[in-house]
């Protein structure tokens, strides 16, 4: 595929009008500030940007923060609702549309625009971006990257919703912002939660290796994808479930498979930390329809010893229980209070810990990625693009075509290395046998393993 897409339109989607609504970030919100989330859908047509755009512009008036900008008053970040827009532009490439989606997840493959987050926050980048990519055998690739402290993956995916109904014809999926998100969480929330705050201070010492770390991340490290078909995970969820003596999501035995292979494959046997985010609409009884980052997280010890099954098992309980025992929003308000919000920037969550090789898993399963239709089609494929170049961190949601299981893992390049080859191959697939079907993913995508 040629590297160099050739830009053939650029425009600026408006919904028309600015509602002036100025939305107070929470304190998870002000968290993420520094963060954008990309991801890509692909589909096998050709979509028209005049549709595309028209739709979009249609969104907005319902979600109009995407379309906003960022500014801090008083120490508080905000969101302003002045439709200042959201840039789309339409690419072109030579290759084809595997080609292309065999290049999603890497650096410098152009088929995101990729949100400044640390620029955006003094209003002077858009929180929202889009850039449609043509293939020279029909095939379109959606790139989408926004910012994270306007919403979690739940908040994109009702704007990818409404986008999706708006081009369609249908009615549109109602969604609901947030004027002051603590404010909203103060009143939801138990009096009492886990006490346990979800980030933390770093010493100077600290901080300063852990920058280190990221600016090194694009070097050192390496993304992988994993796909796993629904007849292994069957298998997983059968086995692992048999031994924790319960019943387990496939989100429970993936998890806990793919970290305890990537342990055995770096031939690691220390105890280290897993972090799993949740999303707390349901668990606090809010709208479906709020947009903002309503994230908690578990976290689960890692002994290497004790086998997959029994690390499925406490995952699972760890979920069960997060009401009482993990839930930690009420602490993290009290925290801020103690340390001031001028020192929000200082802190770090506690899902970042590369040096003790803290392994973050986030389940986008069952958002409806693939339930979406513009112009009819629907996404043969999505996937995260190349977000956080951090080792240790994952993502994982349905395969190509919706079928099965794809694992977007970042790793140390040479752990990366190893999993690639036949050994880490046969390690992370020892769920399938030779008599099984193929994932749908594998004529097409031959660098996903």
């Amino acid at each position: 595929m040629s590297i160099w897409p050739r830009l053939r339109r650029s425009r600026t989607v408006r919904a028309g009008r600015a509602t002036g609504r100025v939305l107070r970030c929470g304190l998870m919100d002000t968290m993420l500030a520094d963060l954008a989330v990309s991801v890509v859908l692909c589909f096998e047509q050709p979509l028209d940007d005049d549709r595309l755009a028209a739709g979009l512009a249609r969104a907005l008036e319902r979600v109009p923060v995407f379309a906003g900008r960022l500014r801090t008053v008083d120490g508080v970040l905000e969101a302003v609702c002045d439709d200042s827009g959201v840039p789309l532009e339409v690419y072109t490439v030579d290759g084809t549309l595997a080609e292309a989606m065999g290049r999603v997840t890497a650096a410098g493959s152009e088929l995101v625009d990729r949100v400044d987050a640390p620029g955006a926050r003094t209003g002077g980048a858009p929180l929202l971006t889009v850039r449609v990519t043509r293939t020279a055998d029909g095939g379109t690739l959606l790139g989408c990257s926004w910012h994270h402290a306007i919403g979690d993956l739940h908040s994109f995916m009702l704007l990818l919703r409404i986008w999706s109904a708006a081009v369609e014809g249908e009615p549109l999926p109602e969604a609901e912002l947030v004027s002051d998100q603590d404010e909203l969480l103060d009143g939801a929330l138990p009096a009492e939660d886990c006490g346990r705050p979800g980030f933390r201070v770093p010493a100077p010492a600290e901080a300063e290796l852990l920058a280190r770390e990221v600016a090194a991340g694009p070097r050192a490290n390496r993304t992988v994808q994993i796909a796993f078909t629904d007849t292994e995970v069957a298998r997983m969820r059968a086995e692992f479930g048999a031994a924790a003596g319960r019943r387990l999501s496939a989100g429970d035995v993936l998890c806990a498979h793919l970290l305890a292979t990537l342990r055995e494959l770096d031939g690691d046997d220390a105890e280290r930390m897993l972090t799993v985010p949740v999303n707390a609409r349901r668990w606090l009884g809010l709208s479906p329809a709020l947009v903002g980052n309503l994230l908690s997280e578990v976290h689960v010890p890692h002994r290497p010893g004790d086998g997959p099954a029994a690390l499925a098992g406490a995952l699972r309980a760890a979920v069960d229980e997060f009401p009482t025992a993990h839930l930690n929003l009420r602490a993290n308000l009290g925290f801020l209070a103690a340390l001031g919000r001028s020192r929000l920037r200082e802190c770090v969550p506690l899902g970042f810990d590369p040096q003790a090789r803290r392994f973050s898993f986030s389940n986008w399963s069952r958002f409806g990625a693939y339930a979406v239709r513009f112009q009819g089609q629907r996404p043969v494929f999505f996937s995260p693009a190349a977000n956080y170049p951090l080792p240790w961190v994952c993502w994982t949601v349905e395969g190509f075509r919706g079928e099965g299981w794809l694992t977007t893992v970042v790793l140390p390049a040479r752990l990366a290395a190893r999993v690639r080859g036949a050994e880490g191959r046969a390690a992370l697939h020892r769920f399938r046998t030779a008599a099984d079907e193929p994932p749908a993913s594998a004529a097409v995508l031959p660098k996903v393993i």
